[in-house]
């Protein structure tokens, strides 16, 4: 074995020398460099999309935050709204309620006009009716007939007793 010849050490070491010093330049002036271009290029690579990457997330957060605005905005202008048409039904509602009780007041001053021309007309049929039946009674009774002035008078009479102890006609309040 070559190694082992302590006469051949000399020789050996410059080879290795050599052999190094020829492989340290050829790695420092092409491997190297071009090693160092790669690694320099992916830096700058991760750097940009770590650049990029915070810029999107600065457009996310705005653009969110954009969104959210809009969003409150809109839940504003929704709520706006539905109070503007609660209170336009409730305006409404009681416009119509006004109408109706104007209009049901209206009715209900003619029906009671109309009762109480009906109670007229009845009491003084009433008082025909009375008449006739009293002359009748005094004719049937007597046998000679009344005179039509008298039976009235007769009936009045009795008419007005009756109101004066009961008061307005049929405890009308009209």
């Amino acid at each position: 074995m070559p190694q082992l010849v302590f006469t051949d050490y000399g020789p050996q070491i410059v080879w290795l020398v050599i052999t190094f010093v020829v492989l340290y330049l050829l790695l420092s002036k092409l491997v190297l460099p071009s090693i160092a271009g790669t690694l320099g290029e992916r830096d700058q690579r991760l750097q940009g999309d770590i650049e990029r990457a915070e810029k999107l997330r600065a457009e996310a957060e705005s653009t969110l935050a954009a969104y959210r605005k809009a969003i409150g905005e809109a839940r504003a202008a929704a709520q706006a709204e539905v109070k503007q048409a609660a209170e336009a039904m409730s305006a409404e509602a009681s416009r119509r309620e006004s109408e109706l009780s104007a209009l049901f007041a209206e009715k209900s001053k003619a029906v009671e006009t109309g009762i109480i021309e009906a109670k007229t007309r009845a009491i003084a049929d009433l008082k025909n009716v009375a008449g006739e039946a009293a002359r009748e009674l005094v004719t049937r009774l007597v046998g000679v007939a009344p005179a039509p002035g008298e039976v009235t008078e007769a009936v009045d009479a009795v008419g007005r007793q009756r109101a004066a102890a009961m008061g307005p006609i049929g405890g009308d309040r009209a």
